[in-house]
């Protein structure tokens, strides 16, 4: 079947691939531009400079590798070649922060977002415990109500003491006429047969 002219065709050499945005190569390269950024590498590139030019103007002749009089070429070409690959390094570096960056951005985010939303949380069930407190019966208002039944109980004591005293001293008082009744009967009897057996003064 002859190939499709729509379709590419396919290499059939190709090139190795490496990938560049895994995270060990990432790491090392990290680490690359962090140590080109510190006071150490400074020292280190010094030295080595200085040993460099010390070496090629100082060593004898036969022994010199970068010739002054050309403006040893080949220490600025190893300068150059370091710097040019230490500006991706950095970028590379900054790039790795800004990602970083942005997970705790995120992380944030959703732990405020949490926050937020525990606290509203909370604020509705206080606002629920403050309702149900203010319907429950609280400590004055129990002394209120006791303090009121007592007094009730008391006056209704009261008005049940008087009203028996009331009904004691009604059922007394006929028992009371009756006797009294009765003496004044026996009394003015007894004076009449006493008047009727006594003869008048006159006679």
């Amino acid at each position: 079947m002859a190939d499709r002219l729509d379709t590419p065709r396919e290499s059939r050499f190709r090139l190795p691939r490496f990938n560049l945005q895994s995270e060990p190569v990432s790491r090392v390269a990290e680490g690359i531009a962090r140590f080109t950024g510190t006071a150490q590498f400074l020292v280190w590139l010094t030295v080595f400079v200085v040993i460099w030019l010390a070496w090629n103007t100082f060593a004898p002749q036969d022994l010199r590798f970068d010739s002054a009089a050309l403006g040893f070429t080949a220490l600025t070409l190893m300068l150059s070649l370091q710097a040019s690959y230490a500006a991706p390094l950095i970028l590379l570096a900054q790039n790795r922060q800004d990602q970083r960056d942005r997970v705790l951005a995120e992380q944030d985010r959703q732990r405020a977002e949490r926050n937020l939303a525990d606290t509203e949380y909370l604020a509705r069930e206080l606002a629920s415990l403050r309702m149900a407190l203010g319907e429950v019966a609280t400590r004055d208002y129990v002394r209120g109500e006791l303090r009121d039944l007592m007094t009730d109980l008391v006056s209704d004591r009261d008005e049940r003491d008087e009203r028996f005293r009331e009904e004691f001293l009604a059922l007394l008082r006929p028992t009371e006429g009756g006797d009294d009744g009765g003496t004044r009967a026996a009394s003015s009897g007894t004076g009449g047969e006493g008047g009727e057996g006594t003869p008048p003064a006159d006679r």
